[in-house]
């Protein structure tokens, strides 16, 4: 058994490395984890990490001119397949952040958050959304294994993916309104929030991963 890391040159790839070898530590698992900018590895995989980390326009391009962008087309199809970050933002059709084209897997367009948003209290709240905030499950999935309901992950962004089929909605966040943070369907799953940067929780997650059967 193997998983890939895909490497793009763009993304927190060692923390991602590590996190997921701690990940299969807890798991039991046997899988070689492998980071790697090689298609054919990728190809070969039984499952697939996908990070991100950057501008959008950027990363699109690093996966394109990296000659990956087949490979994880191909894992979307019929792989267990995590992706993080703008490495989720990717899958949707198209981003308002340098008005870019995504791999339209999931229908929908990344936003940028407004300007001038206030919180309860009517405290301001600053772009990007950095930090850590509660997720909450409103669909049950099989990487929710013993994650309690509105536990804590750490996230960095200025724009959140917003789908267009609610039913692959599987996880929201507020800042202050709603906003989706986790998306899902079949084999696929994928986060707005640093699993990799999550602590205890993010470990949990990549350990439910590595265990997933679809």
């Amino acid at each position: 058994m193997k998983t890939a890391i895909v490497d793009y040159g763009m993304g927190n790839l060692h923390s991602v490395l590590g996190s997921v070898r701690e990940a299969a530590r807890l798991a039991g698992s046997r899988t070689q984890i492998v980071l790697t900018d090689k298609a054919e590895e990728v190809a070969a995989a039984d499952r697939i990490v996908f990070p991100g980390q950057g501008a959008m326009p950027d990363c699109m391009a690093a996966l394109n001119n990296s000659g990956l962008g087949e490979a994880v087309a191909d894992g979307l199809k019929n792989k267990p397949f995590f992706g993080i970050c703008v490495g989720a933002q990717l899958l949707f059709d198209y981003s308002e952040e340098g008005g870019t084209h995504g791999i339209g897997l999931f229908a929908g367009r990344v936003k940028r958050f407004s300007d001038g948003l206030t919180d309860s209290a009517g405290g301001r709240l600053k772009v990007p959304h950095m930090g850590w905030n509660t997720v909450h499950q409103i669909r049950p999935h099989p990487l929710f294994r013993d994650i309690p309901q509105n536990t804590h992950f750490y996230f960095v962004h200025s724009y959140y993916f917003a789908p267009q089929d609610e039913s692959t909605i599987l996880a929201e966040s507020d800042y202050p309104a709603p906003f989706a943070c986790i998306v899902g369907r079949e084999n696929v799953f994928a986060t707005q929030f640093h699993a990799e940067k999550s602590h205890d929780a993010g470990l949990i997650l990549l350990r439910n991963f590595l265990s997933w059967r679809i």
